[in-house]
């Protein structure tokens, strides 16, 4: 018989529990793994609130679903619950350089003496393996007095991570958790629950320890006297145990409050449309454990088996009642702004207006969380007759299908705008104008970097437009990532004039409808441009204008930085420059994009002056993989990698990479990024012995340049061209040609004595014998050794040797001529 029905709904934590936990507090990661009902909620939980009354600050966050956005928002709400304000404005990490950013600055917040627990519960509805990766990197970076804690149904550790991990990973499984005889009795005998010696041997028979089935079976021996009879499914014994005896109105609020994953009085007042919905909880809550109120204070969730169960009873309520409840939800997530909750809602009950009117509130941010396969298909249930009734939501999805490429979808939507517009004469004209203008400027995407076809539909856009856009926010990232405005919008040689013209017409409309988004480019681009002519005084005065029309937009902000940084090479800008600053800057905004484009700008600045050690890590290592870059800039990461190469003698590289990427910049119509990749080109094959393929290569790109007068762009590259560029008459290759590079030489000398680097060696025009003959001597190989691999005697061997020494001009001691033809070796053998 029972004794005090309500000593149920404790807490029970064996010494055997206590000992497993334990280790929690040493260990970076644990991993507990257990089937549902185990348990693991329960027991974290009591050990976190044991280290928060030692001092420790615990941040828990429960996932109920594997909408990425959703899971983020919930680490997010449990940081700033913590008081902590490191994860504000961050973008859940989307690849792994921005998830390295997240870790740099999570680990610089979370140092120090104060110990931190993260808790991460019901993993396993994630099922995202990149977020399992990530919290194996976390783990290993972790400072030591954090501890992150993941529950899950499922193993979600890869096997060599287990390994990899070691000692910093504690993992409590499903035997961790069960119940022995002796826990059992002490559970039962705890609760206030007397059960015989044979009712005991049947909760261990029938249950195995599994804590949740005992717990229902002491549920309903005290509510019947009674054990369970064994049924189909633990779904079935929750409904026998907890569910069947309440009353109709707490059976219906648990129906209805079961398709919640939180919620809170106040929502569930509005939901259930329960006057005392406060009182109906707060019942449930003393006689239930399985309805919880979570560390907030204000906020409840179900158990997952108790939330399965009420939405079984859902189920068979009557249609009509099922889609009012839908509506409340959708009602309520919308007020709150928690719009992706609320477009589910409004999903289930079928009312694509109020669909349609979040889409509209939201205009299109969290709509980049779904996948374009679910957003296609439930726009392919919209009827035609509830989207024209909001163009508003067509613009934003319009907007949407630009950025996932669904083009044929855009256009589909741009036509049904039109449609609707027309077929609605007795609407306001300022709001047809912002619509038709707002679906100009949409379209104008499809143009990008033709300047004429984009000034055309700008132009059409602020003529019709009233208000800013809706469904463009001034805060991204006007140029994609990319340093340079002039190698976004530069297509051909012989074309600057006039797309300089259309971008100083183009702009102002733009600035207009956009809110000033990227205001200064058409300044920026035009002083680019001046810098590569070599009108310098131009270029700075431009410059500085750009600088005061950008002001509080750190993409045009940093853009003007890099032809700064250019300027300053060239000894017409002042120099220094605190990279390591500006990058702690931009990491406290928690915009990867901004940060990586400052590292672009970084590594070509150090590698045009011979520097590539100090170039950031993800150039400097090759990492560009790693990143999620916006399409457009990825050419011009491309081109800065290639510089880097080029710095660090890896010729090969640039030589197999550039057939690639000028194949990119022709189909992108980047006249200036292909004009910059063919210059390196050249320079990598005169450094790996291919003169005439260097001087096709270079002849090509003087050519095109000659058309726009671009010679900085050989300044730059001088000290890799020099011999080339010196030793060749290029007048009688074209006569333009002629005072063209007459002006590049002394300018590159400049240049090259400017940054210290050492006079430019002659070319190298090597046979594959002589570049064999380097690798043998620079493997200590002897005269005799070397004869022997290559079919000679050792007499040829060594006037091949002395021959080598010639065209790499390094004459002096004969003694120390083998060492330095090594160490030569060393510095431009090909790498692979």
């Amino acid at each position: 018989m029972a004794r005090n029905r309500q000593n149920l709904n404790i807490i029970y934590i064996s010494d055997r529990m206590r000992e497993t936990l334990r280790p929690i507090a040493s260990c970076a990661l644990t991993a507990v793994v257990a089937p549902m009902g185990y348990g693991k909620t329960t027991a974290v939980r009591w050990f976190l609130a044991e280290q928060a009354k030692a001092g420790a600050v615990v941040l828990q966050a429960s996932i109920y679903s594997d909408n990425r956005s959703i899971f983020w928002k919930s680490v997010q709400k449990a940081f700033a619950a913590a008081g902590l304000t490191v994860l504000e404005g961050y973008d859940c990490p989307a690849d792994a350089s921005g998830a390295a950013l997240l870790l740099e600055d999570l680990c610089a917040a979370l140092g120090g003496k104060t110990p931190y627990y993260l808790f991460l519960d019901d993993f396993h509805l994630l099922g995202d393996e990149r977020v399992a990766q990530f919290l194996c990197r976390l783990a290993y970076r972790l400072p030591e007095n954090v501890h992150l804690i993941v529950a899950s149904r499922n193993r979600f550790l890869p096997g060599e991570q287990v390994v990899r991990l070691g000692r910093r990973l504690h993992r409590i499984e499903a035997d961790g958790l069960r119940l022995n005889r002796e826990e059992l009795l002490a559970y039962t005998h705890r609760c206030g629950v007397e059960i015989t010696a044979a009712q005991a041997e049947s909760l261990l028979r029938s249950c195995e320890g599994w804590f949740s089935a005992v717990y229902l079976n002491l549920h309903a021996l005290a509510e019947r006297g009674s054990l369970l009879q064994p049924g189909p499914d633990i779904y079935a014994m929750f409904t026998a145990a907890m569910l069947e005896s309440l009353p109709e109105k707490t059976r219906g609020f648990l129906a209805v409050m079961g398709l919640a994953d939180e919620f809170t009085v106040e929502m569930a007042r509005a939901v259930t449309a329960l006057p005392d919905a406060e009182e109906v909880l707060r019942a449930l809550t003393q006689q239930n454990a399985f309805v919880t109120r979570l560390p907030d204070g204000v906020s409840f969730r179900f158990h997952h088996m108790m939330k399965e169960c009420a939405e079984r009873l859902f189920a068979q309520l009557p249609a009509a009642r099922q889609t009012e409840v839908w509506q409340r939800y959708g009602r309520w997530y919308a007020q709150k702004a928690q719009y992706l909750h609320a477009l589910q809602a409004f999903e289930h009950c079928g009312d694509r207006d109020a669909a349609l009117a979040v889409i509209e509130a939201d205009a299109g941010d969290l709509l980049a969380s779904l996948s374009p396969a679910e957003l296609l298909q439930r726009l392919d249930r919209c009827p035609v007759e509830a989207l024209q009734r909001h163009p508003l939501a067509i613009l934003v999805l319009m907007r949407r299908m630009f950025t996932w490429q669904q083009i044929p979808k855009m256009m589909e939507l741009k036509a049904l705008l039109e449609a609707a517009v027309a077929q609605h004469p007795e609407w306001p004209a300022a709001e047809r104008g912002n619509l038709l203008g707002e679906c100009d400027l949409i379209q104008s995407f499809l143009f990008y970097n033709d300047i004429t076809q984009m000034s055309r539909l700008h132009r059409s856009a602020s003529r019709q437009m009233s208000r800013p856009a809706v469904t463009l926010r001034n805060s991204g990232s006007w140029t994609f990532g990319s340093p340079s405005v002039l190698m976004m919008y530069y297509r051909a040689p012989g074309e600057l004039g006039k797309e300089l013209a259309e971008m100083y017409e183009c702009m102002p409309h733009y600035y207009k409808i956009t809110n000033g988004h990227g205001r200064g480019a058409e300044l920026l681009m035009d002083a680019e441009a001046a810098y590569l002519q070599g009108a310098w005084e131009k270029a700075a005065v431009l410059l500085e204008r750009a600088r005061a029309d950008a002001a509080g937009q750190e993409n045009m902000t940093l853009c003007c930085d890099f032809l700064a940084l250019r300027l300053a090479l060239c000894g017409k800008e002042k120099e220094g420059y605190d990279f390591a600053a500006k990058r702690a800057a931009l990491l406290q905004k928690h915009d990867g994009v901004q940060v990586h484009l400052l590292e672009s700008i970084a590594a070509y600045f150090y590698a045009l002056q011979g520097r590539p050690e100090q170039a950031p890590e993800l150039f400097r290592e090759h990492k560009l993989a790693e990143v999620s870059f916006f399409g457009p800039c990825r050419p011009m990461m491309s081109l800065i990698e290639q510089q880097v190469w080029l710095a660090q003698g890896e010729y090969v590289k640039v030589i197999a990479h550039s057939e690639g990427l000028l194949r990119r910049c022709e189909a992108m119509h980047y006249g200036l990024v292909g004009l910059q990749a063919r210059i390196q080109l050249a320079a990598a094959q005169l450094r790996f012995g291919q003169r005439a393929e260097a001087r096709a290569t270079l002849a090509a790109a003087l050519l095109d340049a000659v058309q726009d007068d671009f010679w900085v762009l050989f300044v730059e590259q001088y000290p890799a061209l020099a011999p080339l560029l010196e030793g060749e008459d290029w007048a009688a290759c074209e006569p333009r040609l002629g005072p063209f590079v007459a002006r590049i030489l002394p300018a590159g000398r400049a240049f090259a004595a400017r940054l210290g680097l050492p006079a430019p060696a002659p070319e190298l025009p090597l046979t594959d014998r002589d570049r064999e003959l380097a690798r043998l001597v620079a493997g200590r190989c002897t005269n005799k050794e070397i004869a022997a691999a290559l079919y000679l005697s050792e007499g040829t061997v060594k006037q091949y040797i002395n021959q080598l020494y010639a065209k790499l001009d390094m004459g002096g001691d004969p003694r120390t001529r083998r060492a330095r033809l090594a160490e030569w070796y060393q510095k431009n053998a090909p790498r692979n």
